[in-house]
């Protein structure tokens, strides 16, 4: 938008020219508002044979039917709530202020229909996935107040699956009452690769029955000696550091490594890690096993020693290859939104809006992994999602598909 600084009829009266100059940029932003759209259908009357017929110009389909909602209005709902955290009930209150009055109850609805809406897209979006041999996985706890047999205040499982093709990475989330290996199992059925993950023993079931290989992430094994550093009785000045401090210090030599080799093509990268990574882990491993006496075994430092060296074999593993990565950093990143969602909304009430939380957060998360912002992909699929009717329209809405 420009706005133009005129000079005044007095001011500039005599003058050979007047010209314009850029003094000044202001970012700016339109808030939002309700309005109601009106579609007023065509109709044309024909005479033929002394009958009248009347012709009526092609509707368009809306992926909900008989429904209220626009599709941008359903696009901004998902992102408020599962991109911007925005519990139902505050976004009940910022439509009403625009003049929408729109309950939570409904919008709760919407979200829940529109699960069976996208379930092709994620179809196709998990079949993909699979397609990839590197994967990175992560799971969390959630509250379903209304699931059968279940204790309301018990843990039920938020999981997530992150990979594919390269440049091409689906994010997809799964609910499921059990953290057991039947998940796992499940979700990765027909993957084979590199399955990247904490030191959670239910991944270990899927990796044996399928050839999948298996690798580990320091992140999390740096967290241990973080934490147990943070437990250490405050040093006095001029007192040497913890035990716990050297690893983490010996840790970060690792990151600071991958920080000058992450523009390399994968073979360079392989080739850096075999000369400048070896070392340290060579290092890092033998003052695991020297200190790991040295310390109480009731100590956090003795725990973190402890992880990091039954997972020795998977840690490593990501120096193999050039694709792989030191840490399970992209999976956790996908998963934090949910994390920081569920603090404002706490729970879901049913199994049915679980499975929708998923599919949302799947889609939006996708969506951001493939550099495209949430809403405009939303509002994109859910124009054209509902006149889609065969697989090959499915397909065109895929993120890398969308222009």
């Amino acid at each position: 938008m420009r706005i133009d600084i005129s000079l005044s009829d007095e001011e500039k009266a005599g003058a050979s020219k007047t010209f314009f100059t850029k003094v000044k940029e202001e970012l700016d932003i339109i808030p939002a508002q309700a309005r109601v759209i009106e579609y007023w259908q065509e109709k044309a009357v024909f005479d033929e044979d002394g009958e009248q017929c009347i012709k009526a110009a092609a509707r368009p389909v809306h992926p909900l039917g008989k429904c209220i909602a626009s599709v941008q209005l359903l696009a901004y709902i998902l992102v408020a709530k599962y991109a911007d955290a925005l519990p139902l009930y505050r976004l009940e209150n910022i439509l009403k202020r625009y003049g929408g009055n729109i309950s939570r109850t409904t919008m709760a609805n919407w979200v829940i229909r529109l699960d069976d809406v996208f379930k092709p897209l994620i179809n196709l979006l998990r079949e993909h996935q699979l397609e990839g041999n590197y994967l990175q996985v992560d799971e969390t706890r959630l509250q379903v107040l209304k699931e059968d047999g279940r204790p309301a205040t018990s843990d039920k499982w938020m999981w997530l699956v992150r990979g594919g093709p390269p440049g091409q990475p689906a994010v997809l989330f799964e609910y499921d009452v059990s953290r057991g290996e039947e998940v796992p199992s499940r979700l990765l059925d027909g993957f084979e690769g590199v399955l990247q993950a904490d030191g959670y023993a239910g991944y270990n079931k899927v990796c044996r029955d399928n050839p999948i290989i298996r690798i580990g992430c320091w992140d999390h094994a740096r967290r241990k000696f973080i934490e147990a550093s943070k437990a250490a009785p405050t040093k006095k000045r001029g007192q040497k550091v913890s035990k716990a401090d050297v690893a983490v210090g010996k840790i970060r030599k690792l990151y600071r490594i991958e920080e000058r080799i992450k523009d390399l093509e994968p073979e360079q990268k392989t080739l850096r890690r075999k000369t400048l990574s070896q070392p340290v882990l060579d290092d890092l491993k033998a003052w695991l096993q020297s200190n790991i006496r040295r310390v109480p075994k009731d100590s956090l430092t003795w725990s973190a020693i402890n992880y990091t060296l039954n997972q020795w074999d998977l840690l490593v593993g990501y120096c193999q290859d050039g694709r792989l990565h030191i840490s399970n950093a992209l999976a956790e990143n996908a998963i934090r939104p949910f994390a920081v969602g569920r603090r404002n909304w706490l729970f879901a009430d049913t199994p049915r809006g679980a499975r929708a939380s998923a599919t949302a957060y799947s889609l939006i998360e996708t969506a951001k992994a493939n550099g495209l912002e949430p809403y405009d992909y939303l509002r994109h699929v859910l124009q054209h999602i509902a006149a889609a009717d065969t697989v090959e329209k499915f397909e065109a809405l895929l993120p890398w598909n969308v222009k």
